[in-house]
C-alpha cells in the first residue's frame, strides 16, 4: 500500500523553496528517456504526486504514449531522498488541472504567465529509498 509519510509530504512540498527541486525522468513509448527538474511537484493525496508542467518538451509528450514515470527527491542538506515510481497522467481542462494549478508554488505559476500548463497526476506504484530498497508498494 502507498501511503506517503507526513515527512516526505514536507519535503516534496517544500523542495523548490529547500533549493532541491524534484527530478522527473519519463520514456517515450519505443523507451528513449527523457529527464528534467520540476520545482512544483507536490504530494497530492496519500498515494499520488502533481505538478504543473508548462515546457510542453518531450516529458509531456512521454506521458502521451507511455504513463511510466519516475520522480526523485533528494535534498543533500538534510540528507533526506526517495525515488517515487508511478503512472502519470496529463490534466488539460478539468477540475484536476485547476486544483494542481491553484496549489502550486508561485515562482513556477509566475514562469508560466498565460498559464497554458496543464497538471500532471502520478497515482504511484512504488516508493524507494535511493540504494533500491522498497518503502512502499501498490502490490
Amino acid at each position: 500500500m502507498i501511503q506517503l509519510t507526513d515527512e516526505m509530504k514536507t519535503a516534496v512540498n517544500s523542495a523548490l523553496a529547500d533549493k532541491a527541486p524534484c527530478v522527473v525522468a519519463t520514456a517515450s513509448s519505443d523507451g528513449k528517456p527523457s529527464i528534467g527538474f520540476r520545482g512544483s511537484v507536490m504530494a497530492y493525496g496519500d498515494d499520488s504526486l502533481a505538478y504543473w508542467e508548462r515546457t510542453f518538451r518531450r516529458g509531456s509528450e512521454n506521458i502521451e504514449s507511455n504513463p511510466h514515470i519516475v520522480i526523485l527527491y533528494r535534498n543533500p542538506a538534510t540528507r533526506q531522498s526517495w525515488k517515487f515510481f508511478g503512472q502519470a497522467e496529463v490534466h488539460r481542462d478539468d477540475d484536476v488541472r485547476e486544483d494542481v494549478m491553484s496549489k502550486t508554488v508561485q515562482a513556477e505559476l509566475d514562469r508560466d504567465a498565460d498559464r497554458i500548463g496543464v497538471a500532471v497526476v502520478v497515482r504511484l506504484d512504488r516508493v524507494e529509498t535511493m540504494g533500491g530498497e522498497v518503502l512502499m508498494s501498490a502490490d
